[in-house]
């Protein structure tokens, strides 16, 4: 019988982090979450369920008391950028992690990296840097389970998203060397099964271990796997030895909604055959009775919920390489300070009700109701530059979250049936916002709100805005123009203005 545990998540908006918590209160333990901005996780349908506790983790003395009277803890933060920084800052993160776990008396700490296979001069940098991270913590006094995982498949995991566009989109591809590097797919319902199973193992387990599916296959199998698992034709695929990993993150960021900035550690990751050493784990959370989920089951979960729109969490839950992290600061802290702002309104003969539907419907298949062609050349301009471009769409056709990404923005503050504000994750000279609401005035009438606040970066940003500013009554005022019909269409109040409006 399990023994309830008090458990601390890290990177608990996250993609891994976000869908780990409700499974261990499933299992019967007391949840704290460990989040920089508590705020990211105020609308998940478990929050209120768990502690939660601020803390960057570059900050001991908040860490430590996140870390009060915790049994478990779970380590799921990663740096995701680039550059010479990344691995010093993973590597001062996990350092205090590890010694104010220690002072705080944790009993265990259990750490996702992944598979590493070979010396760390072989490795790319940032499985070198899991390594060392795991390292860290390993030695850090307190027993760590150090799991390590390859490629995870699941809905919204950003390996599902880049295995899924790759082959949705390209039915001819040109493949570089690393298509046909054996790899050990892992499902994310068996990642979260040892996650989970990990923090009732015996005190003295001090180690690593490598988790990974019943299925050892090359990349290009796997895409081979994902055409019948989605109905599609053969692809035909081209080996072009030539191709670089930089220069491949640079094309998977052009052709699938993963940026280059995030592509370029996935793509590292498959130079090298990652297959699991050993399955060790068995030996303290079991099998399950059917085994372990096939890649073919685990590719046709992950496309129903991706049909369904049952995405939990999405890769894009974390913060994006590269883009500004954060918040909006509230609006009495922008005086002072150059600030540019579109401000629209428009009387909307349609429910409030009918209008929020409109506005939390935006973006992804939806889009952004005015000039489409303009919205997909910013879009194709971001992707060029390295940015997150319009590919990454929405975790959910219907219904938003803070902290979700919304195409190349992201969902800042939300106030159900009231406010949308959208924070810009497109490369700019730079911060930009975009605020919808739905008001009310005396006389009842429902009123959409629109601003579009930009706060320049130099001369350079300055310069931008001016170049925009005159196509704003296009793009900023065909918004108001068409969100305002949508809403009027698909509220009963239209139904009775234009009967009205017939009788006169």
């Amino acid at each position: 019988m399990s023994t309830s545990l008090r458990c601390l998540v890290t990177g608990s908006s996250g993609y891994i982090g976000g869908r780990l918590a409700p499974e261990l209160l499933a299992a019967g333990h007391r949840v704290r979450c460990m989040a920089r901005d508590p705020g990211k996780l105020s609308d998940r349908p478990w929050t209120g369920d768990v502690e939660i506790a601020k803390a960057d983790v570059t900050d001991a003395g908040a860490v430590g008391r996140a870390l009060q009277d915790v049994d478990v803890a779970y380590y799921l933060i990663h740096s995701l950028g680039t550059g010479p920084s990344f691995e010093q800052k993973d590597r001062d993160a996990a350092s205090l992690f590890a010694r104010v776990a220690a002072e705080a008396g944790v009993r265990r700490i259990v750490y996702l990296g992944g598979i590493l296979s070979g010396p760390p001069g072989d490795l790319s940098p940032h499985l070198r840097s899991r390594g060392e991270v795991g390292d860290i913590l390993l030695g850090s006094g307190v027993p760590t389970a150090a799991l390590q995982a390859a490629v995870i498949i699941g809905s919204g995991s950003a390996s599902f998203e880049m295995l899924r566009y790759l082959t949705e989109r390209l039915p001819v591809m040109v493949t570089p060397k690393w298509v046909e590097t054996r790899i050990q797919p892992i499902a994310v319902s068996d990642v979260l099964r040892y996650l989970v199973g990990s923090a009732e193992l015996p005190p003295d387990v001090n180690r690593r271990f490598d988790i990974g599916g019943p299925d050892i296959l090359t990349y290009a199998e796997m895409m081979r796997r994902y055409t019948e698992a989605a109905g599609l034709r053969p692809r035909v695929l081209v080996p072009v030895p030539l191709l670089t990993p930089r220069l491949s993150s640079l094309w998977v960021g052009l052709v699938t909604p993963v940026p280059s900035g995030l592509a370029m550690p996935l793509v590292e990751s498959l130079r090298n055959e990652v297959v699991c050493a050993e399955h060790d784990i068995v030996e303290y959370v079991p099998d399950p009775p059917d085994g372990l989920v096939p890649i073919a089951e685990a590719l046709t979960l992950a496309l129903r919920h991706t049909s369904e729109g049952d995405v939990s969490t999405r890769w894009s839950s974390a913060a994006t390489p590269g883009a500004p992290s954060d918040p909006l600061p509230s609006d009495p802290s922008w005086a002072g300070g150059s600030l540019f702002v579109d401000d629209r309104s428009s009387v909307v003969p349609a429910s409030p009700e009918a209008l929020w539907q409109v506005i939390e419907g935006i973006g992804g298949e939806t889009g952004w109701y005015s000039f489409p062609l303009a919205w997909a050349v910013r879009g194709l301009m971001d992707r060029l530059a390295g940015g997150v471009g319009l590919r990454r769409g929405r975790r959910d056709p219907k219904h938003l979250l803070i902290g979700d990404a919304l195409d190349f923005w992201r969902v800042e503050a939300i106030t159900p049936g009231s406010l949308l504000r959208l924070r810009a994750e497109m490369k700019l000279p730079g911060l930009a916002w975009l605020e919808l609401s739905v008001e009310q005035d005396d006389e009842g009438q429902t009123t959409y709100h629109q601003r579009a606040i930009f706060q320049p970066r130099g001369a350079a940003g300055i310069a931008y805005w001016r170049s925009i500013s005159p196509f704003h009554g296009v793009v900023f005022g065909g918004m108001v123009h068409n969100i305002a019909q949508a809403a009027e269409h698909a509220s009963p109040w239209g139904v009775v203005a234009a009967e009205n409006a017939g009788q006169g």
